[in-house]
């Protein structure tokens, strides 16, 4: 049996740091040796398309291996994800030990068949709770985002969110004006504005139809 641990942040101007130092503080605890440096990756929990975690998971891993994370989420950020990953786990023979779940982390040794089944039945209930609680929390992010969108279309500030435009629409109209009346030709008032050309072209679609 060897261990490994997986951690992940989800960009990459996040530190890795504090998740790296309680796997090797939990480790020195319990006089684990990992088999090899931790795994990491610097990407969202949204994509299970993570280069450290295919490999770790496809061709590292192995039944009667052990693997440590810090967290439930690290593993994804929705619940039919985070189930999904380890019920893989557990039909490849792979212990998951979660460091925020003590129960996860009980030593229990094999010939002890009651309170193997007693374990399983207590991590399945309390990583099905992690996994809601998980998915829960982007839920409310979603949520909380949306009402503030709403509330700034609300209040007409909405261009202060969403893309900026290209130029200011008096701007715009001033220029196109040139342009109808054979002053500037359109590519090159399109290059004066800093459009491309067919951003220039949906500008001028809207002042035809008297759109700002």
């Amino acid at each position: 049996m060897s261990y490994f641990a997986y951690h992940r942040v989800s960009t990459k101007q996040q530190k890795l740091d504090r998740g790296l130092d309680e796997i090797e503080k939990f480790c020195k605890e319990r006089g684990i040796v990992l088999k090899s440096p931790v795994f990491t990756d610097k990407q969202s929990g949204k994509t299970f398309d993570r280069p450290r975690y295919i490999v770790l998971k496809e061709d590292v891993l192995r039944e009667g291996d052990t693997l440590i994370i810090t967290e439930v989420d690290r593993l994804g950020r929705n619940k039919q994800q985070i189930v999904e990953e380890l019920n893989d786990f557990k039909a490849m023979g792979v212990r998951v030990m979660i460091l925020e779940l003590p129960t996860t982390l009980m030593e229990i040794k094999a010939d002890e068949t009651l309170n193997r089944l007693i374990l399983d039945t207590i991590q399945n209930m309390v990583i099905e709770l992690f996994a809601c609680l998980a998915e829960s929390e982007l839920e409310k992010k979603n949520k909380r985002q949306m009402q503030g969108i709403q509330a700034m279309k609300d209040r007409g500030d909405w261009d202060k969110y969403g893309r900026p435009k290209k130029c200011a629409w008096d701007v715009f109209v001033a220029m196109y004006e040139k342009v109808e009346n054979g002053v500037v030709r359109p590519c090159d008032a399109a290059a004066e504005l800093g459009m491309s050309i067919p951003t220039f072209y949906r500008y001028r679609d809207k002042y035809r139809k008297g759109v700002k």
